[in-house]
């Protein structure tokens, strides 16, 4: 598996890659953000995941992510970064990161929350597409459908969408869904997983699916079709 690792500390990211690569992947590092958002945005380098500082010089780490998913550059992405503020981690996640780890960090759990947004959801080789009603999940392309509207999800949006639509009109518990979608040896807060139950309803609002994510105070989330489907 082929890494971009892009931080300015030369220090860490000597220890990054070389502990990566000790564990087996490949990976491309860099310390200057506007060199680094070449290397994000090219599609023939074929990442499979990216470790993005949040404070480049010359260009920003949050600036690098949102030019990745303008051009549909769905890959992975976990921002490192000494800033641990709430609002530091909801607009790291909300401009397009799927997992944001402070400084400083251990590298075993660096190494966890990479295994953890790589994996495939079982079985999903073996299906297209799954549905639910008007909405469906393009397993491909991972993009979810409403008719003619569409949109492209991130890696855990798209992971935690399936994990919904294997069980539609079933409660899953804050427990099953981070155990489905991160593993259980990556550390995930529980805001984590609410950021993104908040991310993907708004996908939802956007493609026009009367489909809703409802919460169950105190045990999780349900998928169901919304009042105007139901009989």
């Amino acid at each position: 598996m082929k890494i971009l690792l892009l931080e300015d500390d030369k220090y860490l990211c000597g220890n990054v890659k070389q502990q990566l690569t000790k564990e087996g992947y490949i990976v491309d590092a860099c310390g200057d953000g506007e060199e680094g958002l070449l290397l994000a945005l090219n599609m023939g380098s074929s990442y499979d995941l990216a470790v993005i500082d949040r404070m480049l010089p010359v260009v920003d780490g949050l600036t690098i992510i949102k030019a990745m998913r303008n051009k549909q550059i769905q890959i992975p992405v976990i921002i490192i970064t000494g800033m641990s503020e709430l609002q530091d981690k909801i607009e790291g996640l909300d401009n397009g990161a799927d997992d944001y780890l402070s400084k400083p960090f251990h590298m075993p759990e660096l190494s966890a929350r990479i295994r953890a947004l790589t994996r495939r959801p079982a079985g999903l080789s073996r299906d297209i597409s799954l549905s639910f009603h008007d909405l469906s999940l393009d397993l491909t392309k991972r993009q979810l459908i409403c008719k003619e509207n569409f949109v492209a999800l991130t890696p855990t949006e798209f992971h935690l969408m399936h994990a919904f639509l294997k069980q539609p009109d079933t409660l899953l518990t804050r427990e099953h869904l981070i155990q489905k979608v991160w593993e259980a040896d990556a550390s995930v807060e529980t805001g984590n997983l609410d950021n993104y139950i908040y991310f993907l309803r708004k996908r939802i609002r956007t493609i026009a699916s009367g489909c809703v994510l409802s919460s169950v105070y105190g045990s999780g989330y349900i998928l169901e079709a919304g009042n105007d489907k139901k009989a």
